[in-house]
């Protein structure tokens, strides 16, 4: 005959066992082949975690003739839905601020379980008591957590110098296309302008051929000697002077303007007293 814990709440340890000693006290040990799990990125960890539960009130038959060995279902159950959740987690949440949602998942997962198993048990709490790196590999844990802090330190750093360096660059790009548009606008007008004054002497060359062409000739010759020294020599003057004297007009002497001549002093007439 099997009795039932009706209302009383249990409490079942995985992971763990609590062992009485009669000189220290009551102390707990380890159990690896509950304890240790698989996560979702392929680390193990080890986990304690206990379950409270008691038999649903109106589910006493169902715990007392669905199931052979409740506690040891409630076990199983619990163990299997753990794994689940750990298995699907990443190490690095489960180890800091994850618990709560781990310890949700797995009550909603226990109690769905044995609901469909029939077991009459209510679950009333799942409570992760540790939760570290399997003792075998916490060094290397240890040294893959502090590779992990120099990474986001140097993406950190290297952050901080792009959003320094970017609006620089960004600076220097919208102002290398202002330059560039500018010279653009200016090239293309200057273009447009020497095709305006092309077409507009084509035309006049078209109705005067000889008096465009002279014009042009001259307008040539101004830009080119109106900054030079100009001297004019006439080969049909002297052509009989058996001086040899070379007769040339200095135009850019006569029209430089010339120094004024400072004033001679006007000399003293008369006795000296």
């Amino acid at each position: 005959v099997r009795t039932a814990p009706a209302l009383r709440q249990i409490k079942t340890d995985i992971g763990m066992r609590v062992v009485d000693d009669a000189r220290r006290g009551p102390s707990t040990r380890d159990v690896p082949e509950e304890s240790l799990m698989l996560t979702g990125d392929e680390n193990i960890v080890d986990v304690d975690f206990a379950v409270q539960w008691r038999v649903k009130p109106d589910g006493l038959g169902d715990f007392l003739f669905n199931i052979q060995a409740p506690e040891g279902t409630v076990k199983a159950v619990a163990e299997s839905a753990m794994r689940e959740v750990i298995g699907r987690s990443q190490i690095q949440p489960i180890l800091t601020g994850a618990r709560q949602n781990i310890e949700t998942a797995v009550h909603d997962l226990v109690q769905k379980t044995l609901d469909d198993y029939g077991a009459g048990v209510q679950i009333d709490q799942v409570q992760m008591q540790k939760v570290d790196p399997a003792s075998q590999v916490i060094d290397a844990f240890r040294d893959v957590q502090a590779a992990r802090a120099d990474l986001e330190r140097a993406q950190n750093e290297a952050q901080t110098y792009a959003n320094r360096i970017l609006p620089e660059a960004r600076g220097r790009v919208a102002q290398i296309t202002q330059n560039a548009e500018a010279y653009r606008e200016q090239t293309v007008a200057e273009a447009k302008g020497q095709t305006s004054r092309f077409l507009q002497i084509y035309d006049e060359y078209r109705k005067a051929p000889q008096v465009t062409r002279q014009r042009l000739y001259l307008e040539t010759m101004e830009r080119l000697f109106g900054g030079t020294d100009k001297i004019i020599l006439d080969s049909g003057v002297g052509a009989g002077n058996s001086g040899g004297v070379v007769p040339y007009l200095p135009l850019n002497e006569l029209t430089r303007p010339r120094p004024a001549t400072p004033a001679q002093p006007q000399a003293r007439t008369g006795g000296t007293q």
